[in-house]
């Protein structure tokens, strides 16, 4: 089992950053390939970036592109999210996710808000 907490979250104004962590216990992230998804109110919950479990590959979604960064340093099983150029549509609920399987994620976190003033 792999228990994520997210942290890092909080009300920024447009044009912004913020620096989500999620912080793993019960396994090493070293083994996992992690990401990030979100979800605003009255939408699906929708993938922003993953990262694989050696780091040597990434990706996102379209409308974050250039704009974020997922990271992980294993020494300290965390995952980040660098998110720059902060826009309103970015609002919602940030979540962590771990999984065994490229894009098959197993584990979530509680997830953290994020809320962009425009």
């Amino acid at each position: 089992q792999v228990q994520l907490v997210e942290s890092g979250g909080g009300l920024v104004q447009a044009g912004g950053s913020l620096r989500l962590s999620c912080a793993a216990s019960g396994r090493t992230i070293g083994y996992y390939h992690m990401g990030w998804f979100r979800q605003a109110p009255g939408k699906e919950r929708e993938f922003v970036a993953a990262v694989s479990w050696s780091g040597s590959t990434t990706s996102y979604a379209d409308s974050v592109k250039g704009r974020f960064t997922i990271s992980k340093e294993n020494g300290k099983n965390t995952v980040y999210l660098q998110m720059n150029s902060l826009k309103a549509e970015d609002t919602a609920v940030y979540y962590c996710t771990a999984s065994r399987v490229w894009a098959k994620y197993d584990y979530w976190g509680q997830g953290t808000q994020v809320t962009v003033s425009s």
